[in-house]
């Protein structure tokens, strides 16, 4: 039975870990080709693809690739009276978490800002339909009610005593918001980024709907400012151990100011930063810490527009890196002995896929402004960051000691059985009648048998310390999906898909 903490515990826990980067380790990442080696092009279309089988509400005829998954969760926000249909269930339970979404639909944005010139016009429609699905309901979530944002849907307690497709879903849609009295900065901050990066994708696209985010997401920010504290406090065991806002509020101040400085450019922002004083230290990034997204994304203006104003985000950005590569006096990740970044025991991908976009997105910046810099002793160049993003990305798609992709659908060795309950059920179409909330786990839980259901794209939270993996369906840890561990690798993906054919001059992917 899946438990949301096994994946969640605090991200500055990460520092406890021992650091032990043997040099065989260090070899193994340093030799890497940059040379493609993987079809990273069909890897970035499945895993835009794996966003159809996370989603919640009423399927669109004709537009649903994912064909045993139909319409879900359709009564959503009636106990409250609203309409809080669709958004994105956040991995293998039928539970909508506002927060770990918010994260998900900021960094598939800010994966198609910097890198929607290399999807190709197929994939940056696939990856603006997959954040428009998220941003209608964050909407939704915003302006429902005056003085409230909900920020999630089911009650999380009740689904995981339950496997059950989501079309059969039969616990407590409870609903849950936020307010001046019961404030969550850190959700209302996190969704003001979604918003504002959302809002500069459909910039062009289509300017209308741009503007309503934009617009929504200045509202929310100036609530996350005004109402301050954490949605853990105010929503207790609603979402904790699940998503609790483990790293405070302070990071998601930080993140949706500065995504609504790029969205704006209104100093008013800017100003904001300056005074949160957030100088905390960071080696991680994940849908709960957002310092080191935060300063890559503001450190561009010092590297691309030679602005020394922002020179001490751009510091702070590669102090985090220093602290990520495996030969760095300052390192402190450990790696797996076939070179995987290894962070937490478990969902270990989840980390390792938004840290491995920040290393592309600062290696891109840095190769269009010829920076370089060092770590103690140690020169880092564009290259470097681009030789070990591409070791975690080849990695994960199969370039590992068990030959394994942990991308279900992707290469001829993948997760067969993996922590998700649509997948792991046969389908309305198969067996229309509903198993219910206890009736699936004997036949379908505990069973050895491979999923009857491929949730092509999705990459589970991948193997331990030692490079082995179970694919066992009851151990969540490893076997479990999620979508902000697809959308932080979105971007990489793209970089690289990208990159085989072009040369390493990346201004011209900068499309804002």
């Amino acid at each position: 039975m899946a438990n949301l903490s096994r994946r969640r515990r605090d991200d500055g826990l990460s520092s406890l870990f021992i650091v032990v980067v043997f040099s065989a380790t260090v070899l193994v990442l340093l030799s890497s080709s940059v040379e493609c080696s993987q079809n990273y092009r069909d890897a970035l279309a499945k895993s835009i693809l794996f966003f159809q089988g996370q989603r919640s509400g009423k399927i669109p005829a004709g537009q649903q690739q994912v064909s045993w998954r139909s319409n879900s969760g359709l009564s959503d926000g009636s106990l409250a009276r609203v309409d809080l249909t669709g958004g994105y269930y956040d991995a293998g339970d039928n539970v909508k978490f506002n927060f770990p979404m918010a994260f998900t639909t900021t960094m598939l944005s800010w994966s198609t800002i910097e890198y929607g010139k290399k999807m190709g016009r197929v994939e940056l429609q696939n990856a603006r339909a997959a954040i428009r699905w998220s941003t209608d309901y964050l909407l939704k979530c915003a302006t429902a009610t005056p003085g409230r944002l909900y920020v999630g849907v089911g009650d999380p307690n009740d689904d995981h005593r339950c496997w059950e497709r989501p079309e059969d879903m039969d616990t407590l849609r409870a609903v849950y918001f936020v307010s001046p009295n019961n404030p969550g900065s850190d959700v209302a901050g996190e969704t003001a980024a979604a918003l504002a990066a959302a809002s500069i994708v459909f910039r062009a696209a289509d300017p209308r709907y741009s503007r309503v985010l934009l617009n929504t997401a200045r509202k929310v920010m100036q609530f996350a400012i005004q109402y301050r504290g954490a949605y853990s406090d105010s929503l207790g065991h609603d979402v904790c151990p699940f998503y609790c806002s483990y790293s405070g509020y302070k990071d998601e101040l930080l993140w949706g100011a500065a995504w609504l400085f790029k969205a704006t450019n209104d100093a008013y922002y800017l100003n904001f930063i300056r005074s949160l004083g957030a100088n905390d230290a960071a080696d991680i990034f994940s849908w709960d810490n957002k310092y080191a997204g935060a300063r890559v994304l503001l450190s561009r203006r010092s590297l691309l527009n030679k602005d020394m104003n922002f020179d001490p985000f751009r510091q702070q950005a590669e102090d985090f890196i220093c602290k990520i590569l495996p030969n760095s006096p300052y390192s402190s990740t450990q790696y797996t002995p076939g070179g995987l970044m290894f962070k937490m025991s478990q969902s270990n991908l989840q980390y390792v896929t938004a840290i491995t976009f920040l290393l592309t997105t600062y290696s891109k910046y840095m190769a269009a402004s010829r920076h370089t810099f060092t770590c103690g002793g140690l020169f880092v160049n564009s290259n470097t960051l681009k030789t070990l993003s591409k070791r975690q990305v080849d990695y994960i798609l199969g370039d590992n000691p068990l030959k394994m992709s942990y991308m279900v659908g992707y290469g001829p060795n993948f997760p067969r059985r993996i922590h998700h309950r649509g997948s792991s059920i046969p389908s309305k179409s198969i067996h229309p009648q509903s198993y219910g909330c206890q009736g699936a786990f004997q036949q379908f839980f505990y069973t050895p048998n491979p999923n009857p259901n491929l949730l092509v794209g999705a990459v589970v939270g991948g193997p331990n310390q030692n490079d082995l993996f179970p694919d066992d369906r009851t151990d969540y840890g490893h076997s479990e999906p999620a979508t902000y561990i697809n959308a932080a690798l979105v971007g990489p993906l793209a970089y690289f898909a990208g990159s085989t054919t072009k040369p390493v001059d990346l201004t011209d992917d900068i499309i804002t």
